[in-house]
């Protein structure tokens, strides 16, 4: 499932694979800072390691929020981050030049959950050959994710993951329906993304809310469900984050999270 991902580590552990790092990349010492712990974190459980970061923040609720530092810039520092500490890189892409250009840089490019039935996106993602992680819309059911799946088979790459970011719950809320992870992962290896679930979208200020209280509950919730990887956004000062602060996990609370995660599946592995 994931011996295929370049530089991953782990792979016979048993563990689940984290997907892992800040919303977006504010600068070099930020990527390295949170890369480092998380790597150092992760190897402690023997936890396949992913590192994430948005190279650009294109699905903003307003124009004067932060979409990054430059494209080709944060690319840059993802790359070096992935050659630091030799592992394999995650971002997303919003258009279809950025594919092309991203890939040059990461392992793994994703699909956001908005534009996740953009066909002519997700064939520029797939040609590639790179691994394409789809993330499922707020507005998709489990068993429809099988079409953006098969777009990325369609376009000759059968590297596709799925990982659900929760479903659209009234104007202001999501809510994780963990009947559809089965569903799901007949059809792809399936994520859980836990922090951007726990978004409260719609706010009067323009701000996405969030309630990061609950990324545990969520997390050992995904667990038990049997989800293949885990999606946690995390930042060493969420408060003051560019991007994203209102849900991400602080960096000091990783370590005892995936301490007790890892024992849930280890438990559910018996």
């Amino acid at each position: 499932m994931i011996s295929n991902v370049p530089k991953i580590k782990h792979t016979k552990s048993g563990q689940f694979f984290l997907i892992a790092g800040p919303c977006a990349i504010e600068d070099e010492n930020m990527a390295l800072k949170i890369g480092e712990k998380i790597k150092t974190i992760s190897s402690k459980f023997e936890i396949p390691f992913i590192f994430k970061g948005s190279f650009k923040k294109a699905n903003r609720s307003r124009i004067d929020s932060f979409t990054g530092i430059g494209d080709v810039k944060a690319l840059e520092i993802l790359a070096n981050v992935g050659e630091t500490f030799d592992i394999p890189i995650l971002t997303d892409i919003h258009e279809v030049n950025d594919a092309k250009i991203a890939s040059n840089y990461v392992d793994i490019l994703q699909i956001p959950a908005f534009l996740v039935r953009q066909t002519d996106l997700i064939v520029a993602a797939a040609k590639t050959g790179k691994i394409v992680n789809l993330k499922k819309g707020q507005f998709m059911s489990p068993e429809s994710m099988k079409y953006a799946v098969q777009k990325v088979k369609d376009s000759g790459n059968s590297n596709a993951w799925i990982t659900d970011r929760g479903t659209q719950f009234g104007y202001h809320d999501l809510v994780v329906d963990f009947r559809g992870i089965p569903t799901m992962k007949k059809i792809a290896p399936t994520i859980l993304d836990v922090t951007h679930s726990l978004q409260k979208p719609n706010q009067n200020d323009g701000i996405t809310g969030g309630k990061p209280e609950a990324i545990s509950t969520i997390a050992r919730a995904g667990i038990a469900a049997g989800v293949d990887g885990l999606f946690i956004e995390t930042h060493f000062d969420p408060k003051n984050a560019k991007s994203d602060g209102a849900n991400m996990l602080d960096l000091e609370k990783l370590e005892p999270l995936l301490h007790k995660l890892a024992q849930i599946r280890k438990v559910i592995n018996q």
